[in-house]
């Protein structure tokens, strides 16, 4: 029973510490834990708490007093300890108390067997050991290695709070760098609740990439979600009910009450894709940039991608700093001038790069911006000497304007893409009857429309399956990837290939669950698999299928972006193979006209075009038009079509120079001499080759009687048939198969990662050490001296601090064990013999029959043990405080000394810095021991003795 001010302990996150009830309603209690300032609703019945009860001889500690208990009272459902004189009601008690039921199980004879406190114990240190590195939230997370998604992510999860930009070109990741941005701060406590707003497009790419890659579970919210949680009588805000939220603009736009709404939760992170459709000009704003506006001005972390290079709309750009930061971007103008400036200066870092000597115009540029520095002004002497050009360099980096709020990288600075290579598998015109020929034209007004109205389609006497069966029999031994419009053409193509060719075929559609899109990726996959994916457009949303190198195109979307997304589920960093994109299509038909417009025009099948989407703005009506009018066969069509294809040229090679000579160098530099830039990789490095840590998921997940059985090399089959608990994640739908191994990850989408911050390993660890299971043993030493006794006491080293201030990554909660023998002199090198813990589970010792010597000689080794462990663990204290204190001085002193040359630091910045590192300096210090766990260690002779 619950009662008002008793005092309860999470199992769940005992570092919390003591909480208080402070209303029990119904079904539910409210319980605080001060210390923390955490306030938890619990299910009564179902509550992971347990009653924080001190014994007789025990200390307990409030009001500024300390006594051993000598005798207990209830009064009205509360405690009261009496003991040397004083009194203490269980209110009074301070939040941090130590509290264990491991010594009275251990005097009690209650012992569990040796291998489970050999396991909770390397639990506890693995978990100590992951909780520390920069890479905790991400290591489970089913992403590649790559050098510059890991600098931003790094960069950008260092900042308090995050606001940032990221611009990176077409195909480098944007989305996965926002992944990782959110799992990060999310891992840390530095965000718990997250919103992510979208085009209707890309609701399900985000929802799958945030689900699959960094298990996430977000939910999607549209206005029969929110219709239904007011139905079920919820009246609250339908936006607080979850705490991870995807919503589109459309549902948003359509209907001002959820946008109201939506405003009015709390959000800790805001993420917003496709920013440059955020319209906005000094006079006037679109209702999607307001609606982005007044929550960026409410929300602290901020995460806005865009593909647009600014130098195609420098008023669009500023809008978009705009939002992370309207006091420095205040001015349309101001800001013109400013990147003018930095456009010269960029230019001139590209000659101190390469130590070419500077003209007279460029070194007065930089007597300017160094003036009053002598130390700078001394390096102009000779900018092609090393010991000058890398300090100039770097300050031109730390005075950049936007260089801490917007992150672009070039695919041409980045390297490791394959070439592309178009070849036309084009249907002779003359194949084409009337009836085919309207088919063509209806199936592409079909495809230009968003969404995709629904058609009839039958292509069992179209002439391209014929092209299609004749490429297939070309290349026998290769595999190709089939992306068109939507799901009936999927269905379609199946159809009227099953008859046609013995090739394998596997599907990829919405209209599958994700269980089935999976198996049919996998069969993809395998060797001896499927030779032909069949997508609709879903197969280009977040997929990695390198494996393949031969695309085919059976029909083209108009958004050159998307036909960016097809070609880059191929086109990407390790592909080891030239990608060869195909092109079916008939020859003169609608098809043929946007082919040959992305190929002439935009060149878009053998590079990535930056300027798509404003080649498509300017030119996107006429394409359509003229597509038609030359699949109807109207006169005059190939001389208009040319003009066409002649001024999509010109216009493209016009931009592609503007973003050439545009090019912000400055702004790749500023990220790469970050001071975080390589934290991430660093912690990856360490993470990813640790064969120990996989044996110990393993033997974990055994534990809760999980079958494991290997199905293939670096994959494995959790069979829960046996499983001891419905509270591990996983295993609603039965066995599910997991890897180890981040290449087979990669390589097959449908095998979670399994590291220790993944959903299942991270709850197994937190069930096993919130239970008694392993916190209590006694064991025989063979290799022991005769008759020797000696007692082995885990102790926990707990910061109870606030969960954004990530305390962990200096402190985690980590074990520390005290050995004490009979003459209460601490063993420190005592490791028990393997042979004998192998030996331990063929001894049956009925440690109860020993209940007596136990009694008599545990509590005074304990307390030995205790005093030992609080030695040690201020030790600990100390240099994980050094360690805060030298970090954040160092962040702090950067910022200031960015702030004096760069106006993008603000006043704001620091003082969050600065107020992190007052907080983790009073907090540290304050961490508290535990005891967690024991074990009674003997010689063979010691029991005789008894």
């Amino acid at each position: 029973m619950f009662v008002p001010g008793q005092r309860w302990i999470s199992t769940a996150e005992p570092e919390l510490g003591l909480g208080t009830v402070l209303r029990v309603e119904g079904r539910g209690v409210q319980v605080l834990f001060a210390k923390s300032g955490v306030l938890r609703p619990y299910a009564a019945d179902s509550a992971p708490l347990v009653r924080a009860e001190f014994r007789a001889g025990q200390r307990v500690a409030g009001k500024g007093i300390a006594f051993l208990v000598e005798r207990i009272e209830e009064r009205e459902g509360l405690l009261v300890y009496r003991g040397e004189g004083r009194e203490l009601h269980e209110g009074q008690l301070d939040d941090e108390q130590s509290v264990s039921q491991a010594d009275d199980r251990l005097i009690g004879g209650r012992t569990d067997p040796v291998q489970h406190f050999e396991l909770r114990l390397e639990g506890l240190e693995r978990r100590a050991q992951a909780r520390r590195s920069a890479s905790w939230g991400l290591s489970s997370a089913r992403i590649g290695l790559v050098p510059h998604q890991l600098r931003v992510a790094g960069i950008a999860a260092s900042r308090r709070p995050p606001r940032v930009l990221l611009a990176d070109e077409v195909g480098l990741g944007k989305t996965i760098e926002a992944g990782m941005i959110i799992a990060r701060q999310i891992a840390t406590g530095r965000a718990e609740r997250v919103l992510v707003l979208l085009p209707d497009t890309l609701v399900y790419q985000w929802f799958v990439e945030l689900l699959r890659r960094f298990n996430l579970s977000f939910a999607i919210y549209d206005e029969e979600r929110c219709e239904a949680l007011e139905q079920a009588g919820n009246a609250t805000n339908p936006f607080e009910d979850e705490q991870l939220v995807i919503a589109d603009f459309s549902f948003l736009e359509h209907n001002p009450k959820r946008a109201a709404q939506l405003l009015e939760a709390p959000w800790d992170l805001l993420v917003v894709d496709e920013a440059h459709h955020l319209a906005w000009t000094p006079e006037s704003a679109s209702p999607r940039y307001t609606l982005v506006e007044q929550l960026a001005a409410i929300t602290p972390g901020v995460i806005l991608l865009t593909a647009t290079p600014e130098q195609l709309g420098r008023s669009g750009h500023f809008a978009r700093l705009r939002l992370l930061d309207p006091q420095r971007y205040h001015e349309l103008q101001a800001y013109l001038g400013e990147s003018e400036h930095f456009q010269a200066l960029s230019r001139i870092a590209d000659k101190l790069l390469e130590r070419a000597a500077l003209d007279r115009a460029e070194l007065e540029d930089l007597r300017n911006a160094f003036a009053g520095d002598d130390s700078l002004q001394a390096c102009l002497a000779d900018t092609t000497k090393p010991d000058n050009s890398r300090p100039l360099l770097a300050a031109l980096i730390d005075r950049h304007g936007t260089g801490r709020s917007m992150f672009r990288n070039r695919r041409a600075s980045i390297g490791g893409f394959p070439k592309r290579a178009p070849e036309w598998e084009l249907v002779d015109a003359e194949q084409l009857d009337e009836n085919t020929r309207q088919a063509l034209l209806l199936e592409f007004h079909a495809d230009i429309q968003q969404p995709v109205p629904a058609l009839e389609l039958d292509y069992t006497s179209d002439p391209r399956i014929d092209t299609l069966v004749a490429l297939l029999d070309r290349h026998p031994q290769d595999k190709f990837l089939l992306i068109c419009r939507s799901h009936a053409k999927v269905l379609a193509l199946e159809e009227a290939l099953r008859t046609r060719t013995g090739v394998g075929i596997a599907r990829f559609h919405e209209g599958l669950g994700i269980v089935q899109r999976d198996r049919n990726a996998a069969y993809f996959a395998q060797a001896d698999g499927a030779r032909l994916l069949i997508c609709s457009e879903i197969g280009s949303e977040g997929r990695n299928f390198q494996f393949a190198h031969r695309l085919v195109l059976w029909d083209l979307p108009l958004d050159p972006d998307l036909l960016e997304q097809r070609i880059g589920r191929l086109d990407r960093i390790g592909q080891k193979h030239d990608i060869s994109i195909h092109i079916i299509a008939a020859a003169g038909s609608a098809q043929h006209v946007l082919a040959r417009w992305y190929h002439e025009g935009v060149d878009a099948f053998r590079v990535s075009p930056a300027d798509g989407r404003e080649l498509l703005r300017r030119f996107g009506e006429t394409l359509a038009r003229l597509a038609e009018e030359h699949a109807r066969g109207t006169d005059q069509r190939d001389q208009e079509l040319d003009v066409l294809l002649a001024e999509t040229r010109a216009a493209h090679e016009q931009m592609a120079e503007l973003i050439r000579a545009g090019r912000d160098h400055l702004l790749e530099l500023a990220a790469s001499r970050d001071q975080h830039a390589d934290e991430l990789a660093q912690a990856f490095r360490h993470e990813d080759n640790d064969p120990a840590r996989d044996a110990f998921q393993q033997r974990l997940i055994e534990s809760f009687g999980i079958h494991v059985e290997e199905l293939a090399r670096d994959v494995l089959l959790l069979d829960p048939q046996y499983l001891s608990t419905d509270a591990l994640p996983g295993f609603a739908e039965g066995p599910i198969s997991i890897t180890f191994s981040r290449d087979v990850a990669l390589a097959r989408e449908e095998l979670p990662l399994l590291r220790l911050d993944h959903p299942m390993i991270a709850s197994a660890i937190d069930l096993a050490l919130s239970s008694e299971r392993g916190n209590a043993a006694f064991m025989v030493d063979d290799a022991l001296p005769p008759r020797t006794a000696l007692l082995q006491a885990v102790y926990v080293l707990e910061c109870v601090a606030e969960r954004s201030l990530d305390a962990e990554r200096f402190l985690p909660t980590q074990p520390i064990m005290a050995t004490i023998d009979t003459k209460l002199t601490e063993r420190q090198s005592f490791q028990p013999s393997e042979a004998s813990v192998r030996k331990s589970g063929e001894r049956t010792i009925e440690v109860s029959r020993y209940r007596k010597f136990l009694n008599k000689l545990v509590p005074p080794m304990l307390e030995k043990a205790e005093a030992v462990a609080a030695l040690r663990a201020q030790g600990s204290i100390a240099a994980a405080t050094t360690q805060a204190r030298e970090t954040l001085d160092a962040d702090v002193a950067r910022l200031h000394a960015l702030r004096a040359v760069n106006p993008s630091i603000s006043e704001a910045e620091i003082a969050r810095a600065e107020e992190e590192r007052a907080a983790l300096l009073r907090a540290l210090p304050q961490a508290r021991l535990r005891l967690d766990a024991v074990r009674f260690v003997v010689s063979p002779d010691f029991l005789a003795l008894r």
